[in-house]
Formats: structure tokens, C-alpha cells, sequence
């Protein structure tokens, strides 16, 4: 074993071992604690039913709203390395698309064509596009993360897992609510709000929902001195929940309004490529990619630039949904969940970060999904319980790049336009059947259909005066060739597993459950051969799993090993590559690599030692290699064999650990919370592992500490993320020769919280 794994395992067991003498904000939501009882139950709808966590057949996190309080977190990427064996990142790039990765099954490329293999679902539905799909979370009773492919209940495109976000519903016959806000370094500023109202005793609800949250950016513009990667995001949502009879129902609807810094692109460039800018020319910083051939290095002070483009990223959601539960028909106990959503971004990016004028671009997308579910749950017999039902989404996206790449030649221009539509339908069915008094048999099926409509549309030009606007008004024109295609895909995908309650609070388990991820098209490219199609991928994963509450329940043993065959991937890959008259030019490539192996487990405890103590801690180990692959690299033309390379984004190693102590001091109640979080060094945006795509590893300390007056409703308190001040690097974007591009991970944040509850 390496020196660094080895290194890695005896840091988690030390964590494990010594979780009181660790500070850090604790990594998963601690159950609540019974000085009779022990450990609560956290009930969750991993499998579209409520239900005891600990009953679950399958490796889920549950992560509550105290935990995302204790980490005031505002969007779903604040949980990045709290989660065993899950990776939250966003592009170099484009801050507002998200990169979900679980055990190794992930989708790095920005664009909507490339879809996802980690499904985000908010209230039931399920959300298509990445972009924005890094939630602005506000008013969330709990977040499930499930791991492995979820296919049968969850639909096509799960082939990694589902981040199952679930946020507050009107409660009748309840007036309630909660104002809070928090002021902390980099001015910044949160403020939420929530009220349920009770418009009848018990058949009409109302909750409202409000998050305005800004700050500064923590990246200095060497050009103007002024900060970079500001954030301003304001969100309001609604729910109106009324119940009559067997007949509950629930309307919701949320618009999101984000006016935030433009994307921070920090040069990562090196000596001899094109994008070149040596430190002290017109006030260049020193990059954190020095030498080629060693791993980039974040540096004490972040520095970038922007002197070309608006400061400017905004973008708007709106969204809404009804779900509607029918309980004790003849059909069974019936749902129904119609979603729509919406959004617009509009966003500038200095593509070189450099203070001279070498690359920028204007990014310009609008996009649409429609969504119906219908599922009954029938109670066949006492021992057969059967979930049957239909998945339709519609989809639709414009997408326009305009790409001025005054480095390849003076007034450049391409713009790239992109047109999809995309449709699926699937149908579905799990059954659960109770063989014996303990041991229970699981099988579900889906069948999905999906058909994609891609036209994409590249065109260059360029300006005889060697500068160009946007819209390359003037410009000569220098051919392009607009791509229409279409094409449809269809698949069986399946689930079988056993399950055995060993006794009342352990449960073994194990299963065998095949997913798939459909083909498409490529929108972002220079050569008419890139758009594709790309084929389908296709995943079997078997998992075996232990959970166990010991002790009179003040211990929790959760364990998951598991074993993945990954074949056809979909392997996207973003380069430079040369036009008819020798211009670099941007293009992408989707390709299917042929194998990958995936293995490795996850360990998850949760242990109360005393009255008011909680510690939690989990370890996860991740072996994600390809099998085989000829990897066509489309920067150099040739073929490489990563026959045994690491997959982009999946850490070896990722462990935490936390204390959560409350106590009573000064007339109130203390609540402390500590915990410290580990990932691995990992690879990300370059498919052949190059050195400067090394992202290092992470160790990362939080703490927080809040007092409540007794009977006050009244909680004051403070945090600190990033407690050590460590300064990292989040991603790298490698393309040999041309350019690379880095993104910083939050320095230190600190501040004050204030939260009054009626």
C-alpha cells in the first residue's frame, strides 16, 4: 500500500478512536438523543415511502437541518467532504453548474448535453439540468444521499446514485416560524425566514420561505484591486397544503434570483503555452501552476484577474410543483407529482485570467423541464408490498458560447449556438416481499425510453481590425457548419437483493442493481465529427451492507461494501484543436471508454458515550480504475492506453469525524459542535491524470457554538469553517499547451448567528 493511503487509514482510525479530541463541524446530522432511549430513529424516503433509516437496504446518509445549520450552508455544495465517497465540486469556469460524483460516477463537463449520473431530486422531482443544480438550500427538513445506481425507483441517469433534497411542509393547525440571520468575514450577510400559518384547523396550511444571502469575493483582481467572485442570491418559496379526506395535497412553487461576480478563472498557465503571461507583466501574479510535470500549489493570497469582460453572472429560476397523495383506494395508496421548472443565465467569464486580453466569453442559456410521476404503493397480501407507476420529462435548452480568442489570432471570434430537445418515459415496478418473519426479498424493473434532438451550431470569424465585440459585428466571416441530429435510446434496467433483520436493531442486506445512462449528442464543437452521438453507459453494482444500533442504542454501526463493473463510459473531454487556417479553437468530445472497475466500502458510527455527548465519524475507500481504455485524446490526435488510471474525482480515501455537546450553562442550554473532514488527493479535468490536474488533499476543521436562554426561543451563536485557514485548490482545467485553469477553495470563514423560534 502507498504511503499516502497508508497515511490516510491511520489518520481515519485516529478519528475514529479519538473523536472527542478532534474539532470540527461533525459531518453527518447526529439523531437525537433519549437519556432512556438512546439514538432516535431518522425516518427517510430513500425508497419513495417513510421509513427507520436503519431498515433501509441500502448505503444512505441522512443529513439533517441542525448539521446544515452548524455548517451554514446556503447551497448543497457546503457539504462537500461530509459525506463518505461523495465529491461536490463546480467548473473551473462556470461556478453555477454542478459537479456531483459519487463512488467514482460522475459527469465532468459544464454544458446540459453531457446530463448527469447523480440525480438531484427536490421534493420528488427530479432536477435535469446541472446548471444551478448546486441548490440554494433554505427551510430544509432533511438531504438523503443515496448511493450506487437508482434506476428502479429513481429513473435512467442514476447510474452514480440520487442527492434526495426534502425541504419543509405546512404543518395544520400550527403558527410557527423562525427568523435568522448571520454577518461574517468577507461582509457576509445571510437572512432567512420561515412562517407556517394554519389558514383552517386541519385541512388548510400555508409556509413561506425566504433566503437572501451575499458576500464579498475572496480572490483580488490584480488589475483594479477589487475582489472577484462576489455572491447575491435572493429566494422566496411557497407551499399551500390542503387535506380532505384520504386526499392530501400540496402546491409549491419557488423563484431564485441570483445576480452574483462573474466566474474566477485563475491562470494556471505555463511557460511556452499560448496563454502565457509571465509574474510582473502589466501586474501578472505568480501562478500556482510553476513548473510542468508537479501539481499546482494554492498560494497564501488569492490573486486572479478580469479585464475584459462584466463583472457579471446573474441567473433566474422559478419553479413550481404539485404532489398529490391518494391513500386506501382500490389502486393502492396512489401519487402523483407534476414539476416544472425554468431558468435563465446570463453570465461573462475572462477566460485566461490574466490582466492582458487573450480570451474571454459570453455565455447565454435559458432552459425548460416538464415533469409527471404517477406511482401507487399496494399493500398486496400481509407479506407483498408492490410500488408500480410512470415517469414522462420533456426538456429543452438554448445555449449560445460567443468565444473571443484574441490569443490565436487578433479579433477571433466563434460562437457556438446549441439547440436540444430531449424526451423520457419510462415505467416501473419493486415489489417487497416478506419470505419470512426476518428476511425479505426485494426485485424491482424499469423500462425507460429517451430520443435527444441536438442542433448545434458553430461559426468563426474574425475582425480586420484585430479586435471584435460579442456579437462579431463587422466581422468576416471564416465558415462554421450547423450539426442537426437525433436519435433515441431504450433499456431494461433492474434490481434484486435479499435482506435479513439478524435481530430487533441489525439489519445485513445485499444486492445486485444494474443502471443505465443514455446516449446523446455533443453541442460544444469545432468539428462536425465531435457532435456524435455518443453511446449509452451501463453500470452493475452488487453491495453488501450491515447496519446496527448496539449498546441500548447508544451506538450506531452502519457498513457498505460493495463491488462495481462500469462499461461503456461516457467520457467527456474539452480541448483546443485547430481551424482550417490554423486558429486554435475550442472544441468537446464525448467518447465511450470501454471498462472500469469500481470497489471499496463505507463505514458510518454514531456513538452517545455520556448524556449530551454525540460523536460521529465515518471512513469510506474508493478503488476506481479504468478496466481498459483506449483514450482517443483529442488535444494531440493520438491514443493512449489508461489501462489502470485513477477515474476523475474519486479520492482513495475520505473519513470524518465530529463532536456534538450540549450542556447546560447560564440560565440556557450550549450546543458544541467540532468536526474534521479528510479527502484524498484526487484528479479532476483531465482524463489521463496529468500532473497539473493533481487536486491535493483536503483537511479541513470547523466549529461552531451557539447558546439558547431557557424558554426564549432565542439562539445566539458563532462558526468558523475552515478553522485552520488551510488554502487549497478546488479544481484544475488542463489543456497541454494552450491553457490551465484553476479555482481556489474557500479560505477561513467566521461569524455570528442570531435565530428566534415561536
Amino acid at each position: 500500500m502507498q504511503k499516502a493511503s497508508l497515511k490516510a487509514l491511520a489518520l481515519a482510525g485516529s478519528a475514529l478512536a479519538q473523536l472527542a479530541c478532534i474539532t470540527a463541524v461533525h459531518a453527518q446530522q447526529a439523531p437525537v438523543a433519549d437519556e432512556q432511549q438512546g439514538l432516535q430513529e431518522i425516518v427517510v424516503t430513500a425508497q419513495k415511502r417513510a421509513e427507520n433509516l436503519q431498515s433501509v437496504p441500502i448505503s444512505v446518509t441522512a443529513v439533517g437541518s441542525a448539521t446544515l445549520e452548524n455548517l451554514q450552508a446556503t447551497s448543497l455544495q457546503a457539504l462537500q467532504g461530509s459525506v463518505p465517497n461523495i465529491q461536490i465540486n463546480n467548473f473551473s469556469n462556470t461556478p453555477n453548474t454542478a459537479v456531483y460524483t459519487i463512488r467514482g460516477i460522475g459527469v465532468v463537463e459544464p454544458d446540459p448535453y453531457a446530463g448527469n449520473t447523480v440525480s438531484i431530486v427536490v421534493d420528488g422531482v427530479p432536477q435535469f439540468f446541472s446548471m444551478g443544480a448546486l441548490l440554494d438550500i433554505y427551510d430544509v427538513d432533511r438531504i438523503e444521499i443515496l448511493r450506487g445506481p437508482q434506476g428502479t425507483l429513481f429513473g435512467a441517469n442514476t447510474t452514480g446514485g440520487v442527492v434526495n433534497v426534502i425541504n419543509g411542509q405546512p404543518e395544520m393547525g400550527k403558527f410557527s416560524g423562525r427568523v435568522e440571520g448571520a454577518y461574517g468575514n468577507y461582509n457576509r450577510f445571510d437572512a432567512k425566514a420561515t412562517v407556517n400559518i394554519p389558514l383552517n384547523e386541519d385541512s388548510l396550511a400555508a409556509r413561506i420561505s425566504v433566503l437572501h444571502t451575499q458576500r464579498e469575493g475572496f480572490v483580488t483582481n490584480v488589475v483594479d484591486g477589487s475582489d472577484m467572485g462576489k455572491r447575491n442570491i435572493t429566494g422566496v418559496r411557497g407551499k399551500l397544503r390542503a387535506k380532505s379526506g384520504n386526499l392530501d395535497a400540496v402546491l409549491a412553487a419557488e423563484y431564485v434570483r441570483a445576480r452574483n461576480g462573474a466566474p474566477v478563472v485563475v491562470s494556471g498557465t505555463l511557460p511556452g503555452e499560448a496563454t502565457y503571461v509571465a509574474p510582473g507583466v502589466a501586474g501578472m501574479y505568480q501562478q500556482p501552476c510553476a513548473v510542468a510535470g508537479q501539481p499546482c500549489k494554492a498560494p497564501d493570497k488569492y490573486y486572479s484577474a478580469n479585464d475584459s469582460v462584466p463583472d457579471k453572472s446573474d441567473m433566474d429560476t422559478f419553479s413550481t410543483s404539485l404532489t398529490l397523495n391518494l391513500s386506501d383506494t382500490p389502486l393502492g395508496d396512489l401519487t402523483a407529482i407534476t414539476g416544472y421548472r425554468h431558468f435563465k443565465l446570463r453570465e461573462f467569464t475572462d477566460q485566461d485570467g490574466t490582466p492582458l486580453f487573450l480570451d474571454d466569453t459570453r455565455r447565454k442559456t435559458t432552459g425548460w423541464q416538464l415533469s409527471q410521476e404517477l406511482r401507487s404503493n399496494i399493500q398486496v397480501t400481509d407479506a407483498i408490498r408492490v410500488l408500480v407507476g410512470g415517469f414522462y420529462l420533456k426538456t429543452h435548452y438554448d445555449h449560445s458560447q460567443n468565444f473571443r480568442i484574441q490569443f490565436a489570432a487578433p479579433g477571433l471570434l466563434q460562437i457556438n449556438m446549441q439547440d436540444q430537445d430531449n424526451h423520457s418515459l419510462s415505467a416501473f415496478a419493486q415489489a417487497y416481499a416478506d419470505l419470512t418473519d426476518k428476511l425479505r426479498l426485494q426485485a424491482g424493473i424499469r423500462y425507460t425510453y429517451e430520443r435527444t434532438h441536438m442542433i448545434a451550431d458553430t461559426q468563426n470569424s474574425i475582425s480586420l481590425s484585430g479586435m471584435t465585440d460579442f456579437d462579431g459585428t463587422g466581422n468576416v466571416a471564416l465558415g462554421g457548419f450547423t450539426a442537426d441530429r437525433s436519435k433515441s435510446w431504450n433499456n431494461l434496467g433492474w434490481k434484486v437483493g435479499l435482506d435479513y433483520q439478524l435481530a430487533d436493531s441489525t439489519l445485513l442486506y445485499g444486492y445486485w442493481a444494474r443502471g443505465f445512462k443514455s446516449g446523446g449528442f455533443v453541442g460544444r464543437i469545432s468539428l462536425p465529427q465531435d457532435v456524435g452521438p455518443y453511446g449509452p453507459e451501463h453500470v452493475d453494482t452488487f453491495e453488501a451492507g450491515f447496519k446496527a444500533d448496539f449498546l441500548d442504542r447508544r451506538l450506531r454501526t452502519n457498513l457498505a461494501v460493495f463491488y462495481t463493473n462500469y462499461r461503456d463510459i461516457q467520457i467527456a473531454q474539452t480541448y483546443f484543436t485547430k481551424d482550417a487556417l490554423g486558429n486554435d479553437v475550442n472544441s468537446t468530445t464525448i467518447q465511450n471508454a470501454a471498462k472500469a472497475t469500481i470497489k471499496g466500502f463505507e463505514l458510518e458510527l454514531t456513538a452517545l458515550p455520556a448524556n449530551g455527548l454525540t460523536l460521529t465519524g465515518s471512513v469510506a475507500y474508493l478503488d476506481a480504475t479504468y478496466k481498459t481504455f483506449d483514450f482517443l485524446n483529442g488535444g494531440t490526435g493520438q491514443i493512449e492506453d489508461l489501462s489502470g488510471y485513477r477515474l476523475q474525482n474519486a479520492p482513495k480515501w475520505t473519513a470524518t469525524a465530529g463532536i456534538n455537546y450540549a450542556f447546560n450553562v447560564a440560565g440556557g442550554q450550549a450546543h458544541a459542535n467540532a468536526g474534521y473532514s479528510y479527502t484524498a488527493a484526487k484528479f479532476l479535468n483531465a482524463i489521463n491524470d496529468t500532473a497539473r490536474s493533481h487536486i491535493q488533499p483536503t483537511h479541513l476543521v470547523n466549529a461552531s457554538l451557539d447558546w439558547s436562554p431557557a424558554g426564549s426561543g432565542l439562539t445566539i451563536g458563532a462558526y468558523a469553517n475552515n478553522l485552520l485557514d488551510k488554502r487549497y485548490l478546488a479544481s484544475v482545467f488542463d489543456a497541454p499547451g494552450t491553457i490551465g485553469l484553476v479555482n481556489y477553495a474557500s479560505p477561513r470563514e467566521y461569524g455570528v448567528t442570531a435565530r428566534f423560534e415561536w
